[in-house]
């Protein structure tokens, strides 16, 4: 297994068919070493997300970063990912945890319910996600998560703790200061000129003293 940090700048693919492309994209920002990469496409066949995903494996083997598979446990296991991202609708937490057994990634959605952080975190997750955090392109419909629930996590939970949704390098301090872990980055990052550059800006966000 590759070793886990889980403090910086959180990559998530975006939707991209051609699986050229995005390993062309997903390389380039994994030179910035990003926390982890989340691999999540939610257009694919399961033929093409199995192509994609084993694909994008060996590319964050080659840079050292942890590679987590959205929303389907079977798929992380088939390939030997580093973890696995479980929504609402995505299994059981404590039967994931399992499954993976210790030194796997499991980490899990909470929108903005904090009864579901708290169940994730007694499951054994290793961090629990908020979000929307901002108005977000990927989910223009996501209702918005409130800041102190971030806080309140990190205070609380014992476990690492994520925020999502409309991300962006400027708007990204405020979730640092309230006490974000990691941050789920799409547009902000895929869409960027250079995403390279811009994975870097986020990974200089983090206080080096920050535990």
């Amino acid at each position: 297994m590759i070793e886990r940090t889980l403090r910086g700048v959180y990559a998530v693919t975006p939707d991209e068919p051609d699986t050229v492309r995005l390993l062309t994209q997903v390389e380039t920002v994994l030179c910035a070493r990003p926390a982890l990469l989340q691999y999540r496409n939610k257009t694919a066949t399961p033929e093409l997300r199995r192509v994609q995903a084993q694909a994008l494996l060996a590319a964050c083997r080659r840079a050292g970063v942890p590679l987590v598979i959205n929303d389907d446990l079977p798929l992380a296991l088939e390939i030997g990912a580093d973890g696995v991202h479980l929504g609402r609708d995505d299994g059981d937490p404590a039967l994931a945890r399992r499954r993976l057994g210790a030194g796997y990634i499991l980490g899990v959605s909470c929108y903005g319910e904090w009864a579901r952080a708290q169940a994730g975190a007694e499951a054994g997750v290793d961090y629990v996600a908020f979000g929307a955090m901002f108005a977000s392109p990927t989910k223009p419909l996501a209702a918005r998560a409130p800041l102190d629930l971030i806080t309140r996590a990190r205070r609380e939970l014992g476990v690492r703790v994520a925020a999502i949704g409309g991300i962006t390098v400027d708007n990204a301090p405020t979730l640092i200061d309230a006490g974000a872990d990691l941050l789920a980055v799409i547009t902000d990052l895929f869409g960027a000129a250079n995403p390279a550059a811009r994975a870097a800006a986020y990974a200089a966000l983090w206080p080096a003293s920050q535990d």
